[in-house]
């Protein structure tokens, strides 16, 4: 016996399926960083930490930053240098140099470079010198020392701003001394997390992601009270994107917590652990290796050594490193909410709520800037004045009475 279909009548398609979807795009001028690009031009604009001090040695050492391969080292008279890894005679890698007191020797005929890319020595040539010696020059970048890390200037020479320096890392209360850490401290995830840097960026201006992903839906990561639904408001300020949140507490007080994405990549951040209220006690720099990498220094106020790895979050009691992948599915972070949205943010697909209002405003603080340099004018917290009072941030965990 044949079973009779039965058509149905006017049946209305589907609605919403994935055929035909577009490929989603997103934006580059906000993403991209390579030399040329308008926000790699932006970022090297500002100093930006490469490494950790003690990263810089008699060794020499391979970095990528803002998509640039270069060599960090420290040559034997104590002085950081960062140059291209290339030499300039016929090309061998630096990498294989030997550092020297005036400088770093190529393996392959031995010209010797300064750290300010200058050939001092040519041993191949008749009399140690050549006569275009005096007009040769390893490509080279600025590089300064200053609060445990080595800082890079990869800008226009003639723009080079002073490095900048910050109240509350300066002013340390009683008891109190600097730690400086290069585990990506706030990513959430391993040291080098691999997809672009303005989705972390973004991240800064996103309180109610605490309440979901760190406090609801993978349990309490952070402390109980960072799960209150908070009241948020924000407000574009001169370096960036300033955040407020405000929490009543049972205890009728009220939690007050202000945080910024800061120029040029700055996470003003304080402790979701709330240790203890106050002024912020560390800062974060978001270093964008390529367009699809980044890495989080941070360098903050302790009262005893190992305090700000301790800020690192945890679930379970266990660090990201130590979970297992079927612990990370069941309890992600900032890390697995990063990287699953792809090495860049489909922005084309994106549905953005009253909640992403920060987000929007960053984007539109970004866009600002990008235009100010396109003009060729100076983008915001860039300062030539070598006495310029330290920058001030008015972020931090604070308990009020109603």
């Amino acid at each position: 016996m044949n079973a009779r279909v039965i058509p149905i009548a006017n049946a209305a398609p589907d609605v919403g399926t994935a055929y035909g979807k577009p490929v989603p795009t997103y934006r580059k001028e906000l993403t991209e960083v390579g030399a040329g690009t308008p926000m790699g031009e932006l970022l090297r604009r500002y100093w930006h930490p490469i490494g950790l001090a003690s990263d810089a040695t008699d060794t020499p050492s391979k970095l990528r930053v803002l998509g640039e391969d270069l060599i960090l080292f420290r040559d034997k008279s104590g002085r950081p240098g960062l140059v291209y890894p290339h030499c300039a005679h016929r090309g061998t890698s630096l990498f294989y140099g030997k550092v020297e007191e005036q400088g770093i020797r190529c393996c392959y005929h031995g010209w010797v470079v300064d750290v300010q890319g200058r050939c001092v020595e040519q041993p191949c040539e008749r009399g140690g010198n050549s006569l275009a010696r005096e007009r040769l020059r390893q490509p080279w970048y600025p590089v300064q020392e200053l609060y445990g890390l080595i800082w890079a200037y990869m800008g226009p020479p003639e723009k080079k701003p002073v490095l900048p320096r910050y109240e509350c890392l300066d002013n340390l209360d009683p008891g109190e001394s600097l730690e400086v850490n290069d585990r990506s401290i706030g990513g959430g995830g391993p040291q080098i997390i691999d997809c672009n840097w303005l989705q972390h960026y973004e991240n800064l201006v996103d309180p109610f992601h605490v309440v979901v992903l760190h406090s609801t839906f993978s349990g309490t990561q952070f402390v109980d009270a960072m799960a209150l639904m908070p009241e948020v408001s924000w407000e574009t300020v001169e370096l960036g994107v300033k955040t407020t949140s405000v929490r009543n507490l049972d205890d009728g007080t009220v939690f007050r917590r202000v945080s910024q994405a800061g120029m040029p990549t700055l996470r003003v951040i304080p402790s979701p652990r709330v240790g203890k209220y106050g002024r912020v006690e560390s800062l974060g720099w978001i270093l964008p290796i390529d367009d699809e990498h980044f890495r989080i220094y941070v360098v903050g106020r302790v009262g005893e050594p190992g305090e700000l790895a301790r800020m690192r979050s945890r679930q379970n009691g266990k660090l990201w490193e130590e979970l297992t992948e079927a612990e990370h599915q069941q309890s992600p972070g900032d890390y697995e909410a990063m990287i699953s949205q792809g090495k860049f943010a489909k922005h084309s697909e994106e549905h953005l709520a009253t909640s992403d209002r920060g987000v929007v405003m960053l984007r539109k603080y970004l866009q600002k800037q990008l235009d100010v340099v396109a003009r060729g004018d100076n983008p915001a917290g860039v300062s030539f004045d070598a006495n310029a009072a330290p920058v001030f941030f008015d972020a931090g965990n604070f308990l009020e009475k109603p």
